[in-house]
């Protein structure tokens, strides 16, 4: 980063490195693992979904959507440094972070196909019909009664796109088979609806302390979440339920070594931030 301008460079890194979970990047080198290959080898292409997440997050606090003023326990971006820089350094890890991937796919001597296969995925999960376009619809859904299925589309896109392409660029990196596939698929997308349901659980219960984030901030915005839909116990149930399918999504497949996926997806399942 030294041709950066200085500020931009601040910027980017004071969210990049901020902390959190990782819990991007961690499942695309657990897959990497579960398949038998170095996931030391994929670290650039993990560092590019964390990249990705980052800037969704630095986009998403800003004062125009959720204007949040604390994220991982600290000042959100803009509030630093500005919301002109917070909004470039966005741009910035996301363009960043697929010159990144095509950079260590061409290292690494992946084939083309797969390669290009990883940033047609990534475009579509982190753009409007994935992330994105969830996010829009969610800024629409605030203030007005929606259904089940609604609420899971937008959380499916929202947030489950992204966690999904983070399992599939694991597998893509090992050049997995098509069931190999699918079944690491359908456990990214059931954990991803799974972390969604517990971070509505903990917009309730939990505290700002601990959350690294304003707690009961989607009451205050008037969002539709799992427990004001089912309630909070009914919630709790809906997520036992859900990572209960996911392990067994991956017990079931002789081709994957799921231990440490299986370990983050009992993680999820009692995290409290």
């Amino acid at each position: 980063m030294d041709s950066l301008p200085d500020v931009l460079r601040q910027s980017m890194r004071y969210s990049l490195l901020a902390g959190g979970k990782r819990l991007r990047p961690v499942l695309t080198l657990a897959t990497v693992e579960s398949l038998g290959k170095d996931p030391e080898k994929a670290l650039p292409f993990a560092c590019a979904i964390e990249m990705i997440h980052t800037y969704s997050l630095i986009h998403d606090d800003l004062p125009s959507m959720d204007d949040d003023d604390y994220r991982r326990g600290k000042l959100t971006n803009h509030k630093v440094f500005g919301e002109a820089q917070a909004i470039l350094a966005g741009d910035a890890l996301l363009t960043e972070a697929f010159g990144l991937m095509a950079a260590a796919a061409k290292k690494e001597g992946l084939p083309a196909e797969v390669a290009l296969t990883m940033i047609e995925e990534g475009a579509r999960s982190a753009g409007a019909r994935g992330m994105v376009g969830g996010q829009s619809d969610d800024l629409l859904s605030e203030n007005r009664k929606i259904s089940l299925e609604e609420l899971e589309s937008i959380h499916k896109r929202k947030t489950g796109d992204l966690i999904a392409f983070s399992v599939r660029m694991g597998a893509h990196f090992c050049q997995a088979e098509p069931s190999v596939l699918d079944a690491l698929t359908r456990f990214a997308y059931q954990i991803g609806l799974a972390y969604q349901i517990q971070d509505d659980i903990l917009d309730v219960t939990g505290t700002t302390e601990v959350i690294g984030k304003p707690a009961g901030s989607d009451i205050k915005s008037n969002k539709a979440t799992y427990p004001s839909l089912l309630g909070l116990e009914e919630s709790k149930r809906r997520l036992k339920l859900l990572t209960e399918d996911a392990k067994n999504t991956l017990m079931s497949h002789p081709g994957i070594e799921p231990s440490r996926l299986l370990e983050i997806a009992d993680y999820l399942l009692s995290r409290d931030h």
